[in-house]
């Protein structure tokens, strides 16, 4: 049986009388015993807690999409470079996978290094709800800031072309597969793909961006679905695990719906590597990848200390790629506890409202 550790309880630190060790609120959810009884191996709770996020930005409570807020953070990413924006997203998605500035009692509690190492262990499944649901806040959230963009063709190609450069630089100077996945995921929802005005000005005033989205990135993450097409390793920080989640938690993320819009397509679209039936190679591909992945979770870990080294983080830029913002500023102080089904399928509507009110549908004859 595992033992509920009281979260709403004041005191920081959880003593367990059967275990010597005190538990940390951070790292913890339970308790279990092992199969003498005798050692208990901690299971972390969700790194997510939208609803208690405090920050300079948000105040207490907020509205979903509150114009105010949303005025603000467009400000914060105008004159953002790409490669700063890369550098901030790597290192919170990095934070909540467990990948850098881990603690040693966290790893020993879970019985392994680094969150890398535990995304395909039993008591993995909170870290691997965790990420799916930062890759799918995040890419929602930068669908709205493009969708949210009421002014010209213009205006929102320009930060089409913003988006684009930050996937680059994931995928290169950084080496995050998994954010360099969840920004081409915003890029390739259908109601920001089809917008046709948009990018055909991207073509016209950003030639090399729209050809550098179009033959090398989009390209490379279909291969990386498909399990087609492998990372350096001495160069990757955060390997291309969408998939893996995907496949481990398919019960949570697909048969209960948590990830699927109501009535909808996938969110993962038209192109998946499912949808576009991959088949039993990419599937046994991507199990055999995550073997390899847990193996040298402690190389990605270096990896990615590298590479933050020396980050000058900014405080507000830090903000708005944390998931508990991103959160409550989609779905406001009350609903950024909802169900995710409720959640995002609400989301699906409002993205193709902004989509259509932006360039109507062509009228069928």
């Amino acid at each position: 049986m595992a033992e509920p550790i009281d979260h709403e309880n004041p005191n920081p630190i959880y003593h367990n009388p059967i275990c010597q060790d005190h538990v940390s609120r951070d790292s913890v959810a339970f308790l279990y015993p092992d199969v003498e009884g005798n050692s208990y191996t901690a299971v972390r709770r969700s790194a997510l807690w939208p609803s208690r996020y405090r920050s300079r930005l948000m105040p207490g409570e907020n509205q979903p999409l509150d114009v105010g807020l949303l005025r603000r953070v467009k400000e914060v990413l105008v004159d953002l470079e790409p490669r700063t924006a890369a550098q901030h997203i790597t290192r919170a998605d990095c934070m909540v996978a467990g990948i850098v500035e881990v603690r040693v009692e966290d790893q020993r509690r879970m019985g392994v290094g680094s969150g890398v190492e535990l995304l395909t262990l039993a008591h993995g499944h909170q870290l691997r709800l965790d990420l799916l649901e930062r890759y799918q806040t995040m890419s929602v959230a930068l669908a709205v800031f493009i969708l949210g963009c009421t002014g010209s063709p213009e205006e929102r190609a320009t930060l089409l072309h913003k988006a684009i450069q930050m996937a680059a630089q994931l995928k290169s100077s950084m080496g995050n597969m998994f954010g360099f996945s969840a920004v081409m995921k915003a890029l390739e929802l259908p109601q920001v793909a089809r917008l046709e005005r948009t990018w055909t000005v991207l073509r016209q005033r950003y030639t090399e961006g729209a050809v550098l989205y179009q033959h090398t990135l989009r390209p490379f993450l279909k291969a990386l679905d498909h399990g087609k097409e492998s990372t350096q390793l001495t160069g990757t920080s955060f390997p291309h695990v969408t998939p893996l989640l995907l496949l481990l938690e398919r019960r949570t993320a697909v048969g209960e719906g948590a990830w699927l819009a109501k009535g909808e397509e996938s969110w993962e679209g038209e192109e998946s590597w499912e949808v576009m039936e991959a088949g039993v190679d990419a599937v046994m591909s991507h199990l055999a990848a995550a073997r390899t992945i847990t193996q040298l979770g402690g190389i990605y870990c270096a990896n990615a200390e590298a590479k933050l080294k020396g980050l000058r983080e900014q405080a507000e830029v830090s903000e708005v790629f944390q998931t508990d913002f991103q959160t409550r500023l989609l779905w406001g102080s009350r609903g950024a506890d909802q169900d995710p089904v409720q959640r995002y399928a609400k989301y699906y509507q409002v993205l193709t409202t902004l989509s259509h009110h932006l360039e109507p549908p062509a009228l069928k004859h």
